[in-house]
């Protein structure tokens, strides 16, 4: 290759293209926008979880000065992606704490706000499904009464009668000759609340509607494309004249692939002649209001034999999705596709629902429901491995997924599509110095602790997903690289102008990189969620890339009056392959050539590519039989802790993650997603959580209430990769931005059930209930 070109950007710790911005303070987010004659939104929301909205009165309200418009929500369609069954804001009831009723557009926010706390409703209180095993119950009180009236997507199975919003199930070998081939069997029961992702940015959105109609949103948003779709279908808006920004956005973890405020802020505009009105949550609205991140109850049966080899499993998954369905459907199913966790076993059946409760609507959390399935798994791992009195570590090597296993919904492995767990265990080995004893005593208080999970994931999304990419040249050579991923602080942007750069063999600082998504201009990309920007958009870039050098060879060929074959292309030059002084610099044939008589050949040289998912297939409804997503990404997890017997208070000294990563594209980038997500999996295990009361009330809708980990609390986190590359990706390189959360809650759990000398089944793991637990106060 010209110059010797060997992988000079991939792998490298590139700067983010998005960093200088950041770090002086000049990036602009929603919230950042305004406009002259902006004016400003305020919610009218439910003191009750669960009520009959008997009156309302504005009277008062409509008096403060600066008051434009007061909404209600009768008149509006049912909303919901995949189920019908959410109003734009409650009008016959409400279904959680929370839960809006109104909304005020008034010309300052301190008049929006000041006129909303004076809006007077009159409610009976309902009895309130707390819990989603509550809502499993056969007496329990409905949540939607009219289920069976909804529109619902295909694929989706709610049960009309019960809290059920929908079923996925998973049949895989013969129950029977499983549990009949088993000399152990092991039962556990698991159970968490409903909790928060608490991005450091808010949930915002403004919307305005131009005199021809044209709507214009702006959103801190995972799903830009989304909100147009749905805007369209929704209110019957032309979807030409609907478009969606969205500029940088301050942390999202799936939180913000759900359309919310963007449906309030059309409707404010809209209400008030089409004036661009913004709405902007507050910490406490953005914790209760919006979606939440869903919580759990899960039974777990185990069978093996003697030795330790896996031969059944049944499970249960209720998840708690919430009052509405929006996307838990989703999150359910998404846990019955990998509800094993990342090990062979031939006799399968699970039951994955999503329950109506009154609590907070789930929105996708980092990891779509991954984390929260392993902590059920990898629990009842170790839980076997004590009756077993086996290495709880040995157990999981021992059943290890391989190539050549099939998945729970029968998809055939192969290395490059599984990856190789046994490695990533056999490294977590050594990092943790496991070999050296799971305990450790200290003193007569104190105990050094660890604990190992395993984690598996696949990307359960749409089957016809779609990316899409757009490259310019510039006059002087460099490139304009335009995708509709998000950026959301992974730095995906980044990583795909290296993947450009290493394609074109250029300097990556010879690629502009547009950060704001625009629907009208930028390529679709279905959404920013699941670890998909960079297998997607980075195939979209590939495509794109080959069209520019098609285009480039042309202009070249015609120029040097060589044959394109023997054209070679780096270092922003085109040259002959056998004599490579010979060639012309892109910004010489970038747009198009001009040969000295004026004649010209070619123009601005335009790269288009784009990326659907292939080789997906729906589940069989009654076996849960297919093909969900491309591949599966296998991690090993450890956690360390210093635990005092005394008040079982701990602290966190280590945290490992060996991920299997395909192919590492930016170091740094890559170690600090990974890093990030251990630090959520362990506040998500150890202190996050929402605590209710009985009429379904949050009583912590404050981060100084909540209690998200701290700085300083975090423990020395070491993260390996194993690379085994993934054929289908490009460079091999597999998803990376959730994994190291997936098995840290597991971990956690495990090491201190170890410690304490108890099984723990409940999350978070605080030492108050840690003490309950030992204490017979919880079960």
């Amino acid at each position: 290759m010209h110059g010797g070109w060997i992988l000079k950007t991939i792998g490298k710790s590139v700067i983010r293209k998005e960093a200088f911005e950041k770090v002086t303070g000049t990036a602009k987010y929603t919230g950042d926008y305004q406009s002259q004659d902006l004016l400003h939104a305020a919610l009218v929301v439910s003191p009750y979880a669960h009520a009959k909205i008997l009156g309302m009165k504005t009277a008062t309200a409509r008096e403060v000065q600066g008051v434009r418009a007061i909404i209600t929500g009768e008149p509006f369609p049912l909303l919901g992606e995949e189920i019908s069954d959410r109003p734009a804001l409650a009008y016959d009831k409400v279904r959680y704490y929370g839960e809006p009723v109104a909304l005020v557009v008034a010309d300052t926010l301190y008049a929006a706000k000041k006129a909303a706390a004076l809006v007077q409703v009159r409610y009976e209180l309902l009895p309130v499904v707390n819990s989603a095993a509550e809502a499993f119950r056969e007496d329990a009180p409905l949540v939607h009464e009219h289920l069976g009236r909804y529109r619902v997507k295909p694929r989706i199975f709610p049960e009309p009668g019960t809290n059920v919003a929908n079923r996925t199930k998973i049949r895989k070998g013969n129950m029977d000759e499983g549990w009949e081939a088993s000399e152990i069997v092991v039962e556990a029961e698991f159970s968490f609340q409903p909790s928060d992702h608490a991005a450091m940015e808010t949930r915002c959105a403004t919307a305005e509607i131009k005199p021809g109609g044209k709507l214009i949103i702006s959103s801190s948003s995972q799903a830009p494309f989304m909100i147009k779709r749905l805007i369209s279908d929704y209110f019957g808006e032309e979807i030409g004249k609907i478009v969606v920004n969205t500029p940088l956005v301050g942390g999202g973890y799936g939180g913000k692939a759900s359309i919310q405020l963007e449906i309030w802020a059309y409707l404010a505009s809209k209400a008030v002649g089409g004036r661009p009105v913004k709405l902007m949550n507050t910490r406490e609205d953005d914790m209760v209001t919006s979606p939440c991140h869903i919580g759990l109850t899960a039974k777990v049966k185990f069978g093996c034999t003697k030795e330790g080899k896996l031969k059944a499993a049944e499970i249960l998954y209720l998840f708690d999705g919430g009052a509405y369905s929006d996307k838990a459907v989703d999150l359910s199913r998404a846990a019955a596709v990998d509800c094993t966790g990342p090990y062979h076993i031939e006799n399968v059946w699970c039951d994955s629902l999503c329950m109506y409760t009154n609590h907070p609507y789930a929105a996708p959390f980092r990891g779509f429901s991954h984390s929260e399935l392993s902590f059920a798994i990898e629990r009842t791992l170790d839980i076997l491995a004590r009756k077993l009195q086996m290495d709880p570590l040995e157990l999981r090597h021992k059943n290890a997924i391989l190539p050549g296993h099939t998945t729970p919904t029968q998809v055939l492995l192969n290395r490059s599509n599984v990856g190789n767990l046994p490695e990533c265990i056999e490294r977590l080995r050594k990092l943790i110095q496991w070999d050296e004893g799971q305990v450790t005593v200290v003193n007569d208080r104190i105990l050094r602790v660890k604990g190992v999970s395993c984690s598996w994931k696949t990307s359960t999304i749409e089957t016809d997903a779609s990316s899409g990419v757009i490259l310019t040249m510039n006059p002087d050579g460099t490139i304009n690289l335009m995708s509709g991923v998000v950026e959301i602080g992974t730095g995906t942007k980044t990583v795909l102008a290296q993947m450009l750069a290493e394609y074109l063999k250029m300097d990556v600082n010879n690629i502009y990189v547009r950060m704001k998504v625009d629907t009208q201009t930028t390529p679709e990309h279905w959404k920013t969620v699941a670890s998909r920007g960079t297998f997607m958009a980075g195939r979209a870039v590939i495509e794109a890339a080959d069209d520019m050098i098609r285009q480039l060879k042309e202009i070249a060929a015609c120029v040097l009056r060589a044959s394109e074959d023997d054209l070679e292309i780096a270092d922003s030059r085109v040259f002959l392959r056998d004599d490579p002084g010979i060639g012309l610099h892109f910004s010489k044939i970038g747009y198009g050539y001009e040969f000295p008589n004026g004649n010209s050949i070619g123009g601005q040289v335009i790269g288009r590519g784009n990326y659907i998912l292939r080789g997906m297939s729906h589940l069989d409804p009654k076996t849960g039989a297919g093909k969900p997503g491309p591949e599966w990404s296998v991690t090993a997890h450890a956690v360390e802790v210093e635990f005092d017997r005394r008040d079982y208070t701990y602290k966190l000294l280590k945290a490992v993650t060996v991920v299997d990563i395909g192919k590492v594209l930016n170091e740094k980038a890559a170690r600090g997603q990974v890093m990030g997500a251990m630090s959520m999996g362990l506040a998500f295990g150890g202190r996050e959580t929402f605590v209710f009361d009985k009429l379904g009330r949050v009583l912590n809708s404050q981060l100084r209430t909540y209690r998200p980990i701290h700085y300083g609390e975090n423990p020395g986190y070491i993260v390996d990769f194993v690379e085994t590359p993934h054929l289908e990706a490009p460079y091999g390189a597999r998803g990376v931005g959730e994994h190291g959360l997936l098995g840290m809650p597991a971990a956690l759990g495990n090491c201190l059930s170890a410690a304490a000398g108890v099984s723990l089944h409940h999350l978070p793991l605080t030492p108050e209930l840690i003490w309950r637990t030992k204490e017979g106060k919880i079960t």
